[in-house]
C-alpha cells in the first residue's frame, strides 16, 4: 500500500487516497521522474544583451549578461558565457526586478463590487495572475482576507499556485463601533472593547501565523469612531511579545505621533492632515518605521473628476474589472465624487502626502511601495503599483530611487530580500523585461513585454 498525495481542493484541504501498486512500476515510475526533475534542473539560461537594473539603488548596467540555472541567478557579466547553455537575446531591452505590493487587498473585488461573496480561490488566483501581468511579484494583502488565505499563502509561497506570492495579515483590527467601515468585512474584523480583548484577539490571530497584524486607526475623515490609544497599544505590545510586527491604517499627524511612540512597525497609508515635523521624523527613523505611502490611493479620491491622461490608456483598461470603465466615466459617478462633503480637501491631502513623502525619504526612512489596490474598484489591480511609481517621483524621487523603494525596501519589508527584491547572483530570476528605459521616464515601467518567473517566462504582460 502506497500513500498519494492530491492536490489541494479549493478549500485548500489536502486529499489523500490509498492505492495498491504493483513494486516494479512504482520503481520504474520514480525512474522517470527523477530523470525528468534532474535534467530540468540542469537547464541553463543565458540572458544576454540587456540593461539591468538591479534593485539595489546602484546606476544601471548597460549590454549586460545574467545566467540562470532553474530559478536562481548565478552569474552576471562579465564572464565567460557557459557553453551548453540556452541563449536568450533581449536586443538591448531593459530588465528590473519584479514590484513588490506592499498594501493590497485580495478576492474581494469583481466587476464593480466589492463583497464577500466574490472571495473564492478562484478570484484570488486570477487576481494574483493579473498582478503577476503586470509585474507585481508579491503582494501583502492587509486586514480583509478569510481563513481560505492561509493554506493559499503557503501554497503560494511553494509555487504550487500561479502568479504573485501571497502575504497576509489575516483578520484586521478596527475600532469599536467605527473604523473600517467596509460593510464586507464586518465579520472578519477583530474590535476588541478592552485592552484584555485585544490581547486575547491578537493570541487567536498568531496562531494562524500571519505575515503582520493590521490595525486601523482613523476616523474616517470625522464620520466615526477612531481606535482608542490603549488598545491599540496592545495589540502592539501582544504582537511583538509573539514576534509579529503590526501595521496601521492611519491619516493624522496625531495618531502617528501615538503610534510610533508605542512601537508601531510601520505605517500603512501616508499622514495627510498636516505636514510631518522634526521631531516624529527623528522617532520614525529611530524606531525603524517603514512608511507605505499609497499615493495612488489619495489621487483615486478626485483624479477620475478630471479626465486624466491615462484613462484611455490600454494598459490602464486592461487592468479594470468589467463595468468599471463605464462606470468612473459616467455622468453620474463624477457628479457622486464631485457632491462629497470632502472632495474639496482630497487634492489638499494628496499634496500634503507628497511633501511628507518627500520629507520621509530625505530623513533616510526606508519607504516601501504600496497602493491599497483591490479595495474597491477604482483603486484597480496592476496599473495602480505602476502610478504610484510615477506619483513617488512626483513627490520628488527619482526613477531609480522609487524603483529601488519598490523592489528592494519592499522585498526587506516581507523579509524575503534573501531571494526576492534585487537581480543578483544567489537571487531568484524573477524580472520585469520593459521596451524602455524607466530611469529616463518613470512612465516606461509600463511598456513590459515579458515577465519572468523563477527562471521562465510566465507573462507577456497584461492585454491590450
Amino acid at each position: 500500500m502506497y500513500k498519494f498525495f492530491l492536490p489541494q481542493t479549493e478549500a485548500g484541504i489536502q486529499i489523500s487516497v490509498m492505492k495498491p501498486v504493483r513494486l516494479s512500476a512504482l520503481l520504474l515510475s520514480l525512474f522517470f521522474s527523477i530523470g525528468s526533475f534532474s535534467q530540468s534542473n540542469q537547464d541553463i539560461i543565458l540572458v544576454k544583451n540587456v540593461t539591468l537594473i538591479d534593485g539595489t539603488g546602484n546606476p544601471p548596467s548597460f549590454n549586460a549578461s545574467l545566467v540562470i540555472h532553474a530559478d536562481t541567478i548565478v552569474d552576471i557579466s562579465p564572464f565567460k558565457a557557459p557553453a551548453q547553455a540556452r541563449i536568450v537575446d533581449m536586443g538591448g531591452k531593459i530588465i528590473m526586478p519584479e514590484i513588490i505590493n506592499a498594501h493590497a487587498h485580495l478576492g474581494l473585488l469583481k466587476g464593480t463590487k466589492t463583497a464577500y461573496e466574490n472571495y473564492t480561490s478562484e478570484n484570488i488566483i486570477r487576481q494574483l495572475e493579473k498582478y503577476q501581468s503586470y509585474g507585481v511579484g508579491a503582494v501583502l494583502s492587509l486586514g480583509t482576507d478569510y481563513d481560505m488565505i492561509f493554506s493559499m499563502r503557503d501554497s503560494s509561497r511553494e509555487g504550487k499556485i500561479p502568479g504573485a506570492m501571497i502575504f497576509t495579515a489575516g483578520f484586521g483590527f478596527g475600532a469599536a463601533g467605527g473604523g473600517p467601515p467596509f460593510n464586507f468585512t464586518v465579520t472578519k474584523v477583530f474590535r476588541p472593547y478592552t485592552p484584555d480583548e485585544a490581547t486575547a484577539d491578537v493570541q487567536q490571530l498568531a496562531a494562524l501565523q500571519p505575515d503582520i497584524i493590521k490595525m486601523w486607526v482613523d476616523d474616517f475623515y470625522g464620520q466615526l469612531p477612531t481606535m482608542k490609544p490603549e488598545i491599540y497599544k496592545a495589540i502592539i505590545d501582544e504582537a511583538h511579545r509573539l514576534h509579529i510586527r503590526v501595521a496601521a491604517h492611519v491619516f493624522h499627524i496625531k495618531d502617528a505621533r501615538q503610534l510610533v511612540a508605542d512601537g508601531v512597525d510601520a505605517l500603512a497609508h501616508s499622514i495627510r492632515d498636516e505636514d510631518i515635523d522634526d521631531a516624529l521624523l527623528d522617532a520614525m527613523k529611530q524606531k525603524d518605521v517603514v512608511y507605505i505611502p499609497t499615493l495612488s490611493l489619495d489621487e483615486y479620491q478626485f483624479i477620475y473628476a478630471q479626465k486624466p491622461e491615462w484613462i484611455d490608456d490600454p494598459f490602464f483598461r486592461s487592468s479594470l474589472e468589467p463595468g468599471v470603465y463605464e462606470m468612473i466615466t459616467s455622468r453620474d459617478y463624477i457628479e457622486k465624487l464631485k457632491a462629497n462633503p470632502s472632495f474639496p480637501k482630497m487634492n489638499g491631502y494628496f499634496q500634503t502626502a507628497l511633501r511628507n513623502l518627500r520629507k520621509i525619504f530625505q530623513h533616510g526612512i526606508k519607504v516601501a511601495l504600496g497602493t491599497d489596490s483591490g479595495a474597491t474598484p477604482v483603486r484597480t489591480q496592476g496599473f495602480s503599483e505602476h502610478l504610484e511609481l510615477e506619483l513617488m517621483t512626483e513627490a520628488g524621487l527619482t526613477p531609480l530611487e522609487a524603483i529601488t523603494c519598490a523592489t528592494r525596501n519592499g522585498a526587506q519589508f516581507l523579509h524575503i530580500d534573501n531571494k526576492y527584491g534585487t537581480l543578483q547572483k544567489g537571487k531568484k530570476a524573477n524580472f520585469i523585461v520593459l521596451q524602455q528605459n524607466p530611469l529616463n521616464n518613470i512612465k516606461n515601467t509600463r511598456t513590459i513585454v515579458a515577465v519572468w518567473k523563477d527562471g521562465m517566462e510566465v507573462s507577456k504582460g497584461p492585454e491590450k
